[in-house]
């Protein structure tokens, strides 16, 4: 069982979310507003979803306001489709986004998968370079400095990390990283792959390459 908070302004929405993810043995909270989002609330949920067209505070800006406070993966339901919403909300350190209108089963089965990630714990260190992984306490530094990646980030990260030289498309590390096929989340890698690029070149790293018309790869040492 996991604790879930759920904010969205619709009234049916939130009756549903409780509904469809409560079948699934978790216990579900459900909000109306951004800005009753406390950080009890925060410290209380493994998984957060987040409407993102909200009156008041919007998710976007519950997200900013929230993000150094909740500990698990938080999750924009968004009826905007446009890429520089997707890239805004991520880049703000929320983790994955459905599209409105979008199935239960979908968002059951993507929640599922988030949760399954967040319980992972290896029990190793990797060293890349002058890269060092902490798997267990999923963490990486670049001689002794932190690096400050979010827990999406990371994971996309230590999976390249993992496998030097081998190339991965954008479906195929959104499905290796979060459990659940991406076919349509294209958006989302692409956004956590700059948020990584810029943070590691930041301490003079630059290991992700390009892989053009296919996807991205960790550089063979």
């Amino acid at each position: 069982m996991a604790h879930i908070l759920a904010v969205d302004d619709d009234a049916d929405l939130r009756a549903l979310l409780k509904t469809a993810l409560e079948r699934d043995g978790h216990q579900v909270t459900v909000l109306s507003q951004g800005d009753e989002v406390q950080e009890a609330h925060c410290r209380w949920a493994d998984c957060i979803l987040l409407d993102v067209m909200m009156p008041g505070e919007d998710g976007f800006a519950t997200c900013r306001r929230i993000r150094a406070l909740a500990d698990g993966p938080i999750l924009f339901l968004t009826a905007k489709t446009g890429e520089e919403d997707v890239v805004s909300g991520l880049g703000l350190g929320g983790d994955d986004y459905l599209t409105k209108p979008f199935r239960l089963a979908e968002l059951r089965a993507r929640v599922n998968a988030h949760l399954r990630r967040q319980s992972r714990t290896p029990q190793h260190c990797l060293r890349r370079g002058e890269l060092e992984f902490d798997l267990s306490g999923r963490t990486v530094s670049c001689q002794g400095q932190a690096i400050r990646l979010t827990k999406s980030e990371y994971e996309i990260c230590q999976h390249l990390a993992l496998r030097p030289g081998q190339t991965f498309t954008k479906e195929q590390l959104y499905e290796a990283v979060f459990g659940f096929d991406g076919t349509g989340d294209n958006t989302a890698i692409t956004e956590h792959i700059k948020n990584i690029r810029a943070k590691l070149r930041a301490v003079g790293q630059a290991p992700i390459e390009t892989v053009w018309g296919v996807g991205y790869k960790w550089k063979s040492q």
